[in-house]
């Protein structure tokens, strides 16, 4: 036995990570970090913990090791009756004893020189349960014991101390571990004495060093929010959402990824200072409102993000895991601190060989005309449905059945037992780092936090669907919709010669997505970022001051955070194409600039003042001819800006570009010529600048295009509608002809012919791979270089591609 695990107090400097069985989990991990990771930079608050040893000592003096066997022979573990009635005399049991005076004494005097390295009497502090059991990763309690925050003075630690032990013995805690078979009296407790942070007059917050909902791992997850960190772990807040990209951060990038504004409505803060007796008020910490100016301004800098997203790197290298860490910024110095870090549960035991797709009926949403009746953030990617029931109270849990969804404004660890048997989660408050977000990861159950109105708009009774399988922000739709579950297996996969690329378009999908076989992304759209991301047609917001009243309004409510509103545009973008450049780098990304149509942007916030309404916007003002067109060519220098932002400051160079609807060789020049003059020089820092073939003229002046472009992306959608003369929006003559019609096909083979001659790419990103087995077949038989699909067609397809490929080998 060595003099350490006999010691009753230790201090963080004398504790690491395999410790556990005397300071728990989160105090040997808060020792790993103080004695490993405090040189690389990370700032970890002093403190102590208070061993087993102090645990069992306390228990033994006063026979509660007796006591607690006598109340604990009565536990029906199934009765949440018999669960309450030992919880609550176990309770009453430790609050009622004493510390003996060697224990009181050890406590006191390692709490006076902790005040004393910071200079302070009664240094403020924060009392932390650490269970031997918990933070494993095949154990998460998940708030199950309680922590105080802002306790000052030796009596007031004591009282905290003990409050920490008796929280040992919560009903949450009882039951949970009947359920995972620990023995409630064979395992000790620690608690951890940390000075505080004074996040109070800051920040804090949650990350995560992988996506919480996909487990992509080369992303930070950061959230944040005012004040002490009980309230978004409690999800008591809407916090702020960053993402951050590990790969380029490392190199020396900036590529913050994503932005996301939270409500942030209260704040956590001191109460007051002590009592003139030395006592402290009954509660040292209370909610205070956030001011408006507050809530519409980022919690914390861009620089704060980054530190935080290298320290996040750097605890996760050194654990060689997955981790979720919490965060202070100390208010009065500006300094930012990790308080916790521990193993992330649940990416951590995912099969990334089985792909688990959940798919809502759509067809069904609109026959049955389903409305969308709230939106949040998803958690998870799954379906869930049922007869509602709203439920504020914990207390009305018993009112709750199994199969229902849980209304709720939001959840702590009490409401565990209700959880566990609900089909879905919705709540009105909390973020992706919530306590309802963590358990029903865990328990693998669909929930939508932060929607802010669910209580009120879903009424108990109310058959409907929770859908978290349409990206980011999941709905939950009236009724109930049928949906099919699919499970792939996608470790026998062959690869193909002929590379197999991705049509996408929503950024919120691209880390799930990353997961399907792909050779990279072949067309990203700009249009889906500018549409659901951003909202604002461009040249409003360029010409925001000259605006009315009534839509400027719109535009303030749109681009809270953001006074600069050009700069929201360009953030918004690059955030977007980032997402996705992040998620398949370092493959290649194509993106392709803006090709909507003047009928859709004048969808837009302010679209009408600038888009003219055209008899057929198909054939009108679009593609290439905007972009130098003087009407247009500020809102394009946007674009460039916002394609450079993500090579350059987020170190996305996978990030490709393509010119779409270029009608003549001239057009491209002078599209070439403005990319350059914005920081996007065709060659520079390996940019690849692409032009679709889309137009009968691209094929028909195809060496003429590839002396300017560096190879071609034929968009079959197009190229079909103008060699047959027919407009794909009319469905009258649909029925003429499509992509497999011969005069497309030769356009087409001559396309990859012109490419292949010139030493230059020749993908294809329409429609018709996606639809039609027999058009792929003859793409693989030209030899074409890439072939884009919708994502659901990508496997189905590298399955054909390689068959088709092997009939090939054996003909040769």
């Amino acid at each position: 036995m060595t003099e350490k695990s006999q010691k009753n107090i230790l201090w963080f400097s004398e504790v690491g990570i395999g410790d556990i069985p005397l300071v728990g989990g989160k105090n040997a991990s808060l020792g790993e970090m103080f004695c490993q990771l405090t040189s690389k930079g990370i700032n970890v608050p002093d403190g102590f913990a208070l061993t087993v040893n102090f645990y069992w000592k306390f228990i033994k003096a006063n026979g509660l090791d007796k006591i607690l066997s006598e109340i604990f022979k009565s536990l029906n573990s199934k009765s949440v009756k018999s669960v309450q009635e030992v919880g609550k005399s176990a309770r009453s049991a430790i609050e009622g004893a004493s510390f003996p005076e060697d224990l009181k004494k050890e406590l006191f005097s390692s709490y006076a020189k902790l005040s004393q390295k910071h200079s302070i009497e009664n240094v403020d502090v924060a009392v932390r349960t650490s269970g031997v059991a918990e933070d494993m990763p095949n154990a998460s309690f998940a708030g199950q014991f309680e922590t105080y925050l802002n306790i000052k003075g030796p009596e007031n630690l004591l009282e905290a101390v003990k409050k920490c032990f008796a929280s040992f013995f919560t009903d949450r805690a009882i039951a949970y571990r009947e359920e995972i078979k620990i023995d409630h009296l064979k395992i000790g407790l620690s608690v951890g004495v940390q000075k505080m942070v004074r996040s109070d007059l800051g920040a804090s917050g949650v990350m995560f060093s992988c996506d919480t909902e996909s487990g992509f791992g080369n992303v930070v997850l950061i959230n944040g929010s005012y004040g002490l960190g009980e309230n978004i772990v409690k999800g008591r807040v809407d916090p702020d959402q960053f993402y951050v990209f590990e790969t380029t951060l490392k190199k020396g990038s900036k590529p913050i990824i994503e932005k996301r504004l939270g409500a942030k409505l209260v704040k956590m803060v001191y109460t007051a200072k002590s009592l003139p007796t030395g006592r402290q008020a009954k509660n040292p910490t209370k909610n205070i409102a956030v001011s408006k100016k507050d809530r519409e301004r980022f919690s914390i800098s861009n620089e704060d993000i980054l530190i935080l997203a290298k320290w996040s790197t750097i605890i996760e290298d050194h654990y060689q895991k997955s981790m979720d860490s919490e965060w202070a910024k100390d208010g009065k110095t500006n300094q930012l601190f990790i308080v916790q870090s521990r193993p992330e549960t649940v990416q951590s035991k995912k099969n990334f060989n089985v792909l688990e797709e959940y798919i809502l009926d759509k067809s069904k949403v609109k026959s049955q005309k389903s409305k969308v009746l709230v939106e949040g953030l998803s958690v998870g990617s799954k379906i869930g449905q049922g007869r509602a029931n709203r439920i504020l109270n914990v207390k009305e849990i018993d009112k709750f059945k199994e199969g229902e969804v849980l209304i709720t404004d939001m959840t702590d660890p009490d409401w565990v037992p209700v959880m566990k048997i609900a089909s879905a989660i919705v709540t009105d408050s909390g973020g992706r780092t919530a306590h309802a977000a963590i358990v029903s990861r865990e328990l693998g159950i669909p929930c939508i936090v932060g929607t802010g109105n669910a209580t009120r708009v879903i009424k108990t009774g109310k058959n409907i669907t929770v859908s978290c399988a349409e990206g980011e922000q999941g709905k939950v739709y009236e009724g109930i919709i049928p949906f099919e579950i699919k499970k792939i297996d996608i470790s026998k996969i062959e690869k193909t010669k002929t590379k197999i690329m991705m049509n996408l378009g929503e950024p919120d999908q691209a880390f799930s997505l990353s997961f399907i076989p792909n050779d990279g992304v072949g067309l990203a759209r700009e249009e889906f970022i500018i549409a659901n991301s951003i909202k604002v047609h461009p040249l409003a917001l360029i010409n925001y001051k000259k605006l009315n009243s009534t839509l400027k309004n719109k535009i303030n409510k749109l681009t809270l955070g953001y006074p600069d509103k050009v700069q929201f545009y360009i953030d918004k973008l690059a955030e977007g194409i980032g997402k996705i450049g992040s998620a398949f780098y370092p493959k290649p990304v194509i993106v392709r600039f803006s090709d909507f149509k003047t009928n859709e942007y004048r969808s837009l916030v302010g679209g009408k003042l600038y888009e003219p309404e055209e008899e057929n916007p198909m054939l009108g003002f679009r593609g290439a001819s905007r972009y130098y067109n003087p009407k247009f060519k500020p809102a394009f220098i946007l674009e460039c800006k916002a394609i450079k932002k993500a090579r350059e400051d987020f170190g996305l160079e996978n990030i490709r570009v393509m010119v779409p609807f270029c009608r003549t060789v001239e057009e491209g020049r002078k599209v070439l010529e403005i990319m350059a003059q914005n920081g996007l020089k065709k060659g520079e820092n390996n940019l690849k600048v692409y032009v679709m073939a889309e137009i009968p003229a691209n094929v028909i002046l195809a060496e003429k295009f590839l002396e300017i472009f560096d190879g071609f992306s034929i968009g079959s959608n197009d190229l079909t509608q103008l060699a047959l003369g027919i407009d794909r929006d009319n469905s009258e003559i649909s029925n003429v002809g499509n992509e497999k019609d011969k005069a497309v096909k030769e356009l087409i083979e001559e396309a990859i012919k012109v490419c292949q001659n010139n030493n230059k790419y020749c993908g294809i990103c329409g429609q018709a791979p996606s639809d039609f087995p027999d058009f792929t077949e003859f793409l693989v038989e030209q030899e074409i270089e890439s072939i884009s699909l919708n994502p659901d067609s990508v496997l189905k397809t590298i399955i054909m591609v390689a068959e088709k490929e092997k009939q090939l080998n054996k003909k040769t």
